[in-house]
């Protein structure tokens, strides 16, 4: 069968760039790649899965069309393109002449003409045509044998739309009446007009009843009222609007086979093209494992450019380009080195000595698994030099592993010798449970890079290949690929692992080099040496300890839950009037916005299906009880599902106790994370919620647990931040800041605030941070726009130093590319200054949320750093558990409360200095709710 898939390029593109907007990917030079590989992950998995015969990408081009000509203000508001996509363009063009795939365009047509006509030319010739695009317009164009081919998104799979799927979705009885709904609709996007008061359901049922667009007017006396006005008014903008969507099927292209079929990939230009963008996976899945990122430079002197105005490669024998040479990625193969295997207690002596004269050491631990509380060790290895490494194997008997492990204590725990790794508080976990307790100042280079690029991965493989030009031996290459069937390293020939775990020291070692120069000149030296590298004990010991779990508080809260569920379930059903499932998105849909039309203006998916998320649903809680009874649903059932019936799985059989693991290098603006289990997300604002945490207990009934919260840190550093001198005041005088704000936003005294007025200021308040718009904050409150507009503009009035502060924030960053917290801890926001709107508002919410919320991290983390310190100066039992956001929680013995509250206030209140009071509210009791 012949199955060509012809490709909307640009939709595609602009749909890769954007679904990775909130994590973007880029490359060690800059260049966001998330573009490219979105669209080579696209192009992958419809080749793979879908085996077309023959393919290409079309295009548009700057040249106008037709339509440009009849209709000047056609796509005329466009929001211009992203700079980063912009840059990334002539990438996608060369991934897609690398995969050998035709790129087609013409003068004067659009990417969605030569589309259509290519289809249906392909169609009279026998061919199958999927139209592979995002665009709702391309339905025009469906027959028996051409099909929409809507590609796979935020974990939805891949949408294939017929004849049978359009006119459903329509609701129309022949395709070409497509193009009459868009003529009535219109498209905002392209700034086709419509008919003015026609949206899609009402279009789709003119339709319906007349059949086109020319019958509606026609007959446009049997409409009544402001319709049959506005159809008679605008009549001929219908007509133009109908002939902007309708696609053309006479482009000047021809369909020629041969060059349309599908071949084998070019290594020749693929090769240096995944190299350049760093992509080793995706490199990896086109060319097998022997796939070898090298690092490839070359500058083109030419003056030709590329359909999209970028300069074009060219061959070096008819133009002058200046190629500088082609390095080959170094690796254990071509790199010398002089890595030893220590297997004898006169060899281990020997190391010792050497490292107990260095003040630097470098080390890393190899072991059976990720968890380092039941993982066990398998070898360490040590560097002092680049090029130089040693590996000590130890057996799996823990008894004698510990005893070779204690030989190295006195280097490990010497405090005069610096330890340098990368994950430290792994491997400082990990020793712990051989009986060494590391000592010294640290310097982790996976937190060093992650100050350099908070938005990047800091894996030491991708680093070492970005950094170092070093492509370090893969631990598939020993173990295998993840998977039930991976091995460990104890399966791994010594000879072998040797090579692996000493490189990884040594690796190590030459990356701490490379970023300590690069951390001064980011100013980040002291954040690194000051809290991120201390921080590493704290982590490693609240790991360690843990938290006891009441399994039997669980197992009844459980059913519980399972009785409320059920009867959630059965008073849903009988609202609706229907039985269906509700963890279904399509059903929901169905019963909320077609059975009991909930809302006539219900948005859609790409797929067809209504919105159900939870911010739907939250905007139509105010309106029906049946909605609140789906929400409540919803979160009982992660609930038990996510911890209530987790946790208990979760228990180290070693220790009985659950311990979570703590990450310090994903949030970008310095807050802390965990999982396995995520304390951060367990629900507190709900009753339910907070159920979970009396399942959080002391050790035993001679412990008590502390929980120690910052009082609204995050207002209280914008004030201080802000130097409002409104905002500091109140906060001055202990007034309550969400009255002090309503009373001065509706302009009454603190006796006349109202709950109302109150719960209004609140969310004011905390929407600032995040750049919360009138239409953001009516949408919280269910307040009309117009009040939410005139609350914030009384709001800036009366906090005019935080309207200055948020300008003056939104300069910095445009002239600078980052903001900071009091601490210097750096936010980069690369798009401040773009010239899309959507993209640069990101980045504008970003600016001024992040010097709040990352001084708010700072400060907790200098307050853990501090606290913990005292502990081990004092000699407490007590112990530091969790932490979750701007709240700690001890497990401590009975005789220390009084103790370690003096000891938790000073030091929580006094982290940072500031003119603002800091307030700090400890709580006791025999589970974690009843602390808090």
């Amino acid at each position: 069968m012949k199955k060509l898939f012809l490709l909307d390029g640009m939709a595609l593109i602009y749909r890769a760039h954007f679904a990775l907007s909130k994590n973007p990917r880029f490359a060690s030079n800059g260049l966001n790649t998330s573009a490219v590989m979105g669209f080579a992950n696209t192009l992958m998995e419809v080749i793979r899965k879908e085996n077309p015969t023959h393919m290409a990408v079309v295009f548009d081009t700057d040249a106008p069309t037709e339509r440009h000509i009849d209709f000047t203000d056609y796509k005329a508001h466009r929001e211009a393109m992203p700079e980063d996509l912009s840059a990334a363009l002539p990438y996608v063009v060369k991934l897609i002449e690398g995969f050998r795939i035709p790129v087609i365009t013409s003068d004067g047509y659009e990417a969605d003409d030569i589309i259509g006509t290519l289809a249906k030319k392909a169609e009279q010739v026998g061919f199958t045509v999927y139209c592979m695009t995002p665009d709702k317009d391309f339905a025009q164009l469906v027959s028996d044998n051409i099909f929409i081919y809507k590609p796979a998104r935020m974990g939805n799979d891949m949408e294939i739309l017929g004849v049978k799927e359009v006119l459903a979705k329509w609701e129309i009885d022949r395709v070409d009446q497509v193009v009459d709904i868009l003529g009535l609709w219109g498209d905002a996007v392209d700034n086709i007009p419509g008919i003015p008061g026609i949206g899609e359901k009402t279009a789709k049922s003119l339709i319906k009843t007349y059949g086109s667009v020319e019958n509606i007017i026609a007959n446009s006396h049997e409409l009544k009222g402001k319709q049959r006005e506005n159809v008679e008014t605008f009549a001929e903008q219908g007509l133009i609007s109908k002939k902007l969507a309708r696609i053309l099927l006479n482009a000047p292209v021809e369909l020629d086979e041969e060059a349309l079929k599908m071949e084998q990939p070019s290594r020749e230009l693929l090769e240096p093209l995944f190299a350049e963008l760093e992509f080793r996976t995706i490199g990896r899945r086109v060319f097998g494992e022997e796939f070898n990122v090298t690092d490839v430079r070359v500058s083109h002197v030419s003056g030709q450019m590329d359909l999209f105005g970028q300069p074009v490669e060219v061959d070096i024998t008819t133009e002058t380009a200046v190629i500088e040479e082609v390095v080959p990625g170094k690796n254990i193969e071509n790199t010398p080195h002089t890595y030893h295997l220590l297997t004898t207690s006169d060899q281990r002596a020997e190391l010792i000595k050497l490292l107990n004269e260095q003040t630097v050491i470098c080390f890393d631990t190899e072991t059976t698994g990720m968890d380092a509380n039941s993982s066990e060790l398998v070898g360490l290895s040590f560097s002092i030099k680049p090029g130089e490494g040693w590996y000590i194997p130890v057996p799996a008997d823990q008894n004698q592993c510990s005893e070779i492990v204690k030989e190295f204590k006195q280097v490990l725990e010497n405090e005069n010798i610096k330890k340098i790794g990368q994950n430290l508080k792994y491997d400082i976990l990990m020793l712990s449970w051989c009986g060494v307790e590391v000592k010294g100042e640290l310097f982790d280079t996976m937190l060093a890079h992650y100050l350099l690029e908070p938005d990047s991965r800091h894996n030491m493989d991708l680093l070492s290949q970005n950094y170092l030009n070093y492509i370090p031996v893969s631990i598939t290459t020993l173990i295998g690929a993840k998977g039930k069937n991976q091995g460990t390293m104890r399966d791994v020939e010594l000879e072998k692992i040797k090579e692996y775990a000493a490189e990884d020291a040594d690796i190590t070692l030459q990356l701490a080099h490379t970023f300590t120069p690069l951390l001064k000149n980011a100013q980040a030296d002291q954040l690194a040496a000051e809290i991120e590298n201390p921080l590493i004990y704290v982590l490693a010991g609240m790991e360690r300890e843990g938290v006891r779990i009441d399994e039997p508080t669980l197992r009844d809260f459980s059913k519980q839950l399972e009785t409320d569920l059920v009867q959630l379930e059965k008073t849903v059903y009988e609202k609706a009037g229907v039985r269906f499932n509700i963890a279904s998105p399509k059903q929901l849909g169905e019963v909320l916005f077609d059975k009991l039309q909930l809302d006539p203006k219900a948005k859609k998916t790409k797929t067809g299906q209504y919105q159900t998320g939870e911010d739907v649903l939250m905007a139509l809680a105010n309106k029906s009880d049946i909605v609140k009874d789906i929400l409540d649903f919803r979160q009982l059932q992660k609930l038990k599902s996510t911890y209530v019936d987790a946790l208990p799985t979760m228990i180290n059989p070693k220790t009985g106790r659950v311990h979570t693991s703590y990450n310090q290098a994903v949030a970008s603006t310095g807050r802390l994370s965990s999982n396995n289990p995520n304390l951060q997300n367990i629900p507190i604002r709900t009753e339910r919620g907070r159920e979970v945490r009396k399942a959080f207990i002391p050790r035993d009934e001679n412990h008590i647990l502390l929980s120690a919260d910052y009082s609204q840190i995050e207002l209280r550093l914008i004030a201080e931040i802000s130097k409002d001198e409104n905002m500091m005041d109140a906060f001055a005088k202990g007034l309550d800041i969400h009255t002090a704000t309503a009373a001065k936003v509706y302009g009454k005294s603190l006796d006349e605030v109202t709950s109302d007025m109150r719960r209004n200021a609140k969310a004011v308040n905390f929407g600032i941070i995040y750049g919360q718009s009138a239409f953001g904050l009516s949408q919280s409150l269910g307040i009309p726009r117009k009040e939410a507009g005139e609350i914030i503009e009384s709001y800036f009035e009366q906090y005019s130093g935080i309207k200055r502060y948020m300008a003056d924030t939104m300069n910095f960053a445009r002239e600078n590319g980052f903001v900071e917290t009091i601490k210097k801890r750096r936010r980069y926001l690369r798009d401040i200054n773009s010239a899309n709107a959507t993209v640069r508002g990101f980045a504008e919410r970003n600016a001024i949320n992040a010097p709040i919320q990352g001084s708010a991290a700072d400060m907790i983390k200098i307050a853990m750093i501090d606290i913990h310190k005292d502990i081990i100066s004092q000699n407490l039992l007590a112990r530091m558990t969790m932490q979750v956001h701007d709240e700690l929680v001890f497990d401590v013995p009975v005789g220390e409360v009084e103790i370690m509250k003096e000891i938790i206030e000073n030091r929580m209140k006094h982290a940072i200095k500031t003119e603002v009071p800091i307030l700090v509210e400890i709580g006791q009791g025999l589970n974690w709710l009843e602390a808090h």
